[in-house]
């Protein structure tokens, strides 16, 4: 530790002296902080008794929730917060503060040491303050904050002195040493965290709460010196400087890799920048009657009513949410602070009632006394917001229109996870704290890179860590799990996974992770990087190996919030279904029929491909016919299964789509194989064989084959695959019929871009129909229609609806025609940076594009149904589960949306949302 001066001095607390306006100055260092021009009259900073709740696109949620603490009363330490507004003017200036920031912040400091009776940078009794990160959108962890700033080796001295405390200063001093090290100059936290650990092995510590005075001395000198060698300069002791570089810090955090990757996968715009709280410090390390902890109103894993959460006595906030230390449940504060306890619990209540929403609190505890630093709504698990949503309807805290927008649909998404099979035998290695449901088995992976590198190659992992920290993130998305050896419930992986829909399981302290050796250990088994195991967020428990897990069902709570969308939604909602299981499974979920079955993906099966390529290499319309025939009866009985699984409901089955290419090897592979037995003199039919396949590919291969011969061109130019598949609905349609079995087929003619083609191929289905009706005895009223995924069709429809009696807008071929581009090819190569850099605002192929494709839409819904008024016009494909395209849906008038069986339920949310959001919109 440095010596402290003499002499009694402060580096702030008069007019700073200004050279011009808006270039105000250190005294300490005479540096001014850059500045840039910004609209006159623009105001950067509030105080949290300034603000409000409605304020949080300006404040962010966090500034917007102390200032409506502040104003309710609350005990909240003072502060002010620098607003959103200030971040992007600063990201936009190439990271100089806007003209005028800084004397604000200095104006709202001296108020701040005027409200604490304390002085920024006093060597007697100083102010200390945090600087702490704060969107409008949670993101819990994704950008930076700053403890204890303002210490120095000065100033640390009047610290011990002011609270009789040495050792409680000087572990202050180590932590801002080592968060300013880590986040503000950009560091690698590994020699501090090595120093800390050192440390205590040298002082038998367990903990750093049991590091004496002496040794926290030394180890901050020793983290100083680390500054100095790895950044090249001494560690800053001016305060002001401090503060300057922690705000401008913060802002830069808005763009840091983890903030940017959980905007991204949560879908939060990138340009609403972070506002700066700045606020006075409360230590929650000031010995056994002091504390810090996070709870929330209701338990964000399950939504029981109940308070819920974690905290550390002797501790600071980051002990808790980094999962350093194991802390105790919330509950156990009641033994040791009762009055602490039931004063919380009230204001718990109260902030419930108040935001009539289930709140993230934050707190401290100095030497007996609570504050509050924080309160926000509350992320939640997908089981935990259909309960309280549906809780809080019966409670009459929400209208039943409040209750089905409190829950995301991507949310029932994840609620639908795979639970470990009951019946399974398994190996429990160790259990942890349940911090987020579902079960995952994967690779072992102990870094987020390698898990990202993993996702990528296609292979499932799991993230194993000690302990996450925000850097982790987008190996979080990448992994199907997240295991770590510390932390609670609250910790940064829980919050995290719970919010990705991750399992997670946290605080298995059984587990000994090496992450040099990358490996763990756990029941005396060994897993390293790559071994296969098995988490189960739900119970806690890591499992060896990979093993069985069941599927989910609706029930309880999410039956009741399904039920009330069904009265709202007006959109029909239907599953995409190529198999008898997948149509049971979208029935189960509450589908009202099959919108889409690819009549391609039976033709692959084994014992049925080569029956396919007998018919592609046939040379004749009678050949083609007498191949066909062998794949009648399978054809007939896959339609048997679906139709008779989706009983009286609707099943629209699109006849062949791809080229015929597909259903042939490999070129490559078969040009080799010909290759290598002509090399070896062989000249059986085997070679004969191989040559023929290779001559049809050859034929068939086409530079573009998405914009080639597939779909209705296909059915065209080979009417007989168009009559076995018309035969084989027909047929199956009788059977049921006879059985006493209501089918309701559609019939779908894909890749119709002139009316003409549309009307040839009817031609075909009506001959082929009307011939089985003969033969069976039977009326066959069977609807046809076709898929618009051809732009010309879409900009037509008045001509194709002339033939069609439904229209499904299949959207991802759409897409691709309407913006010249192949998915597989984009995706890989230019759209996620077309996104990142706000060239498009979404991936076209995960949101629909409104006004492009959406356009489309419309007109071909207009155009359609002036020709035909009784037009029924849905969209197939995954558009159809996601929640904004199915928002486009509504406005355009679609009468249904098919989608995969399991996001049926999410799509029957996202429908009735649609109608909610619309009809709050056209009354605003």
């Amino acid at each position: 530790m440095a010596p402290k001066t003499a002499a009694r001095r402060r580096t702030s607390g008069r007019e700073p002296k200004a050279e011009r306006p808006g270039r105000a100055t250190s005294r300490a260092t005479g540096r001014r902080a850059p500045t840039v021009p910004s609209r006159r009259g623009r105001r950067w900073v509030w105080r949290f008794e300034e603000g409000h709740r409605g304020m949080r696109d300006l404040l962010g949620g966090k500034g917007a929730g102390v200032a409506e603490m502040t104003r309710a009363g609350l005990p909240v330490p003072p502060g002010f917060t620098i607003t959103t507004q200030a971040c992007l003017a600063f990201l936009g200036g190439r990271d100089r503060f806007p003209d005028g920031l800084w004397d604000e912040v200095l104006l709202n400091l001296r108020w701040l040491e005027r409200t604490a009776g304390r002085r920024f940078g006093d060597v007697d009794d100083p102010l200390l303050v945090s600087v702490r990160s704060g969107a409008a959108f949670s993101m819990p962890g994704m950008m930076d904050t700053v403890l204890n700033l303002g210490l120095t080796p000065e100033t640390v001295e009047g610290l011990a002195r002011a609270t009789g405390d040495r050792r409680f200063a000087l572990d202050a001093y180590r932590r801002f040493v080592q968060l300013f090290a880590k986040i503000v100059l950009g560091l690698d936290p590994e020699p501090f965290d090595a120093a800390l650990e050192a440390a205590k092995r040298r002082s038998g510590a367990v903990s750093d709460a049991d590091l004496g005075a002496e040794a926290l001395a030394a180890l901050v000198e020793e983290m100083r010196q680390l500054v100095r060698a790895a950044a090249r300069t001494p560690f800053p002791d001016d305060p002001l400087v401090q503060l300057e570089h922690a705000i401008r810090a913060v802002f830069r955090s808005w763009n840091g890799r983890r903030a940017v990757a959980y905007r991204e996968f949560n879908r939060i715009p990138h340009t609403l920048g972070t506002a700066v709280n700045v606020q006075m410090m409360v230590f929650g390390n000031m010995g056994e009657t002091s504390g810090t902890g996070v709870a929330f109103t209701r338990d964000p894993a399950t939504g029981e009513r109940r308070l819920y959460g974690e905290y550390l006595l002797n501790a600071q906030g980051e002990d808790v949410v980094a999962g350093i230390r194991t802390p105790e449940p919330i509950a156990a504060l009641g033994e040791q602070l009762p009055r602490v306890y039931r004063e919380f619990e009230r204001i718990a209540s109260r902030l419930e009632a108040h935001y009539r929403d289930v709140q993230d609190m934050e707190f401290t505890i100095e030497r007996g006394r609570l504050y509050m630093l924080q309160t926000r709504t509350a992320k939640r698990t997908a089981e935990a917001a259909v309960k309280i949503a549906t809780d809080m309807l019966r409670e009459r805290l929400i209208t039943r229109d409040e209750a089905l927008l409190r829950v995301e649909p991507d949310q029932i998404d994840h609620l639908l996870h795979r639970a470990i099979d009951p019946a399974a035998s398994v190996t429990v290695l160790a259990t942890g704290l349940a911090a987020s449901p579902g079960a995952a088995s994967g690779a072992a992976v102990f870094d987020a890179d390698r898990a990202e590198v993993m996702a990528r190659a296609g292979t499932p992992c799991i993230l194993v860590r000690i302990e996450t920290n925000p850097d982790d993130v987008h190996g979080m998305i990448a992994a199907q799990g997240v295991l770590t050896a510390r932390g609670g419930r609250t910790s940064h992986a829980a919050v995290v996974a719970r919010g990705m829909g991750r399992p997670c399981v946290a605080g298995a302290e059984a587990v000994d992770v090496d992450l040099r050796a990358r490996q763990f250990v756990a029941g005396g088994v060994t897993v390293r990087e790559g071994d296969l195991f098995t988490i189960d967020g739900t119970t806690g428990r890591v499992i060896q190996g990979a093993v069985p897990t069941v599927e989910p069902k609706v029930s309880g709570a999410l039956r009741r919030l399904l039920a009330m969308a069904d009265e709202v939604r007006r959109l029909g909602v239907y599953a995409n279904a190529d198999t008898p299981d997948d149509a049971r499974r979208a029935r189960a979920f509450g589908a009202r029929g099959v919108g889409l079955c690819r009549t391609e993906h039976m033709f692959m099966q084994q014992e049925r491909l080569p029956h396919v390529q007998a018919m592609i290499l046939a040379t004749t319309a009678q050949g083609r016919r007498e191949a066909l025939a062998e794949l009648l009866p399978f054809q007939r009985q896959d339609f048997v299964g679906i139709l008779e699984a989706m009983r009286g409901l609707p099943v629209i089955i699109r006849l062949i789509d791809p080229p015929l290419h597909e259903f042939l090897p490999n070129h490559d592979v078969l040009l080799t194989e010909v290759a290598t037995r002509r090399e070896r003199g062989e000249s059986g039919p085997e070679l004969a064989h191989a040559e023929q396949l290779l001559h049809a590919v050859e034929e068939l291969r086409e530079q573009n084959p998405m914009l080639g011969l597939r779909g209705c061109r296909l059915g065209l130019l080979y009417p007989e695959i168009i009559e076995m598949q018309t035969r084989a609905i027909a047929e199956a349609t009788s059977d049921l019929r006879g059985r006493g079995v209501r089918a309701v087929p559609e019939i779908m003619v894909p890749l119709v871009g002139h009316v003409e083609e549309l009307r040839r191929t009817r031609a075909v289905i009506e001959s082929t129909l009307a011939e089985v009706a003969r033969e069976r005895r039977v009326r066959l009223a069977i609807k046809i229609g076709t898929m618009i995924e051809v732009p010309r069709a879409a900009l037509t429809a008045g001509q194709v609806a002339e033939a069609a009696e439904f229209f499904s807008f299949g959207t991802n071929d759409l897409t691709q025609m309407t913006y010249g581009v192949s998915r597989d090819d984009a995706e890989g190569k230019f759209l996620a940076q077309y996104v990142r850099e706000g060239i498009l605002p979404d991936n076209p192929f995960e949101h629909l594009d409104p006004d492009g494709v959406g356009r489309l839409m419309a007109i071909a819904v207009e155009e359609g149904r002036r020709t035909r008024p009784e037009l029924e016009v849905g969209i197939c494909g995954e558009h159809g589960g996601d929640a904004a395209s199915i928002a486009v849906c509504e406005r355009i008038g679609l009468d249904y949306v098919s989608c995969s069986p399991f996001r049926v339920p999410a799509a029957r949310l996202a429908a009735a949302q649609a109608v909610l959001v619309g009809e709050r919109t056209s009354t605003a």
